[in-house]
């Protein structure tokens, strides 16, 4: 086993690397990324206001966030994975939530003031990386049944 590990030393180094980086996004975000919505979730948020926010801004740190999030995501599922066809599905897969999710996160905001919960988890989704913890296991398990 110790052998297999040396074997794989460099993509180890890089799965390790890319980690850090989701947690340096984690403990930065404060000051990365514009989004009043990380001191309202803290508090008792189920029965407050959504805070003001500037819409733009918001926006592009979403936006922003997302996307470094999923250029980490599809770093760690080529480099564990190595496969072309998986990392186009995931590209594709990323593409489509991130419409989808920021989509759902304005109008939750903007036509459902009573939606707490809901854009809780929606921003949840957007801020994570929660899909690669999704796609690993998913595309771990496809691989081993292919070679059945």
């Amino acid at each position: 086993m110790l052998h297999k590990l040396f074997a794989h030393k460099f993509k180890i180094l890089i799965v390790l690397l890319i980690i850090v980086s989701f947690g340096l996004i984690r403990a930065l975000e404060n000051k990365i990324f514009y989004d009043p919505f990380l001191i309202y979730f803290e508090s008792d948020f189920k029965n407050s206001p959504f805070p003001e926010v500037d819409s733009l801004k918001l926006f592009f740190g979403l936006l922003v966030r997302f996307i470094l999030n999923t250029i980490l995501s599809l770093l760690l599922i080529s480099t564990l994975f190595q496969d072309l066809e998986i990392l186009k599905f995931s590209t594709l897969i990323y593409g489509f939530f991130l419409v989808i999710l920021l989509g759902m996160f304005f109008i939750v905001l903007n036509y459902f003031p009573d939606g707490n919960w809901l854009l809780f988890y929606v921003r949840r989704f957007i801020i994570q990386p929660i899909f690669v913890l999704l796609f690993i296991p998913a595309f771990y398990y496809q691989q081993q049944n292919l070679k059945k």
